[in-house]
């Protein structure tokens, strides 16, 4: 499993023009999910997200969680983490699992983030838009193994 954390002041997305999810003063995270990919994964990096120090304390330093700022989460499925572009300019994503099995660790990652943080959420397989006003910017990219 692998995750894209990104500290945003607010995020969005829509699905044929309509909202579906939202984040204030949070975090925006896609997230993907391959072979193998089991709870074990999806509580080591929902644990992990909502724990993450990247936002700031009192002195400007980032020493504080979205628990502790009282933010929120956007979660995204996103396959193409697990793009290969090693070899010429098409990128493969057979790495990344899909369909079914996929649809379901995403719900169950967004299961287990609640358990830290209200989360809202896109639409597994639907074309999104997503609008992001990013703080930092701080991107960080975790693998579970």
């Amino acid at each position: 499993m692998r995750v894209l954390v990104s500290r945003v002041k607010n995020s969005s997305v829509t699905v044929d023009g309509k909202t579906v999810g939202q984040c204030q003063n949070g975090l925006l995270i896609l997230s993907c999910f391959k072979e193998g990919d089991s709870q074990k994964e999806i509580e080591y990096l929902a644990k992990k997200c909502s724990n993450l120090r990247i936002f700031d304390d009192e002195n400007g330093i980032m020493n504080k969680s979205v628990m502790d700022v009282g933010g929120s989460i956007l979660s995204i499925s996103q396959f193409t983490l697990y793009a290969n572009a090693e070899k010429g300019n098409r990128p493969s994503y057979i790495l990344a699992l899909s369909g079914d099995r996929a649809s379901e660790l995403y719900d169950k990652f967004n299961e287990e983030l609640r358990k830290y943080v209200p989360t809202e959420t896109g639409i597994f397989g639907a074309d999104m838009q997503i609008t992001a006003h990013h703080d930092g910017p701080i991107n960080i990219i975790i693998d579970s193994k």
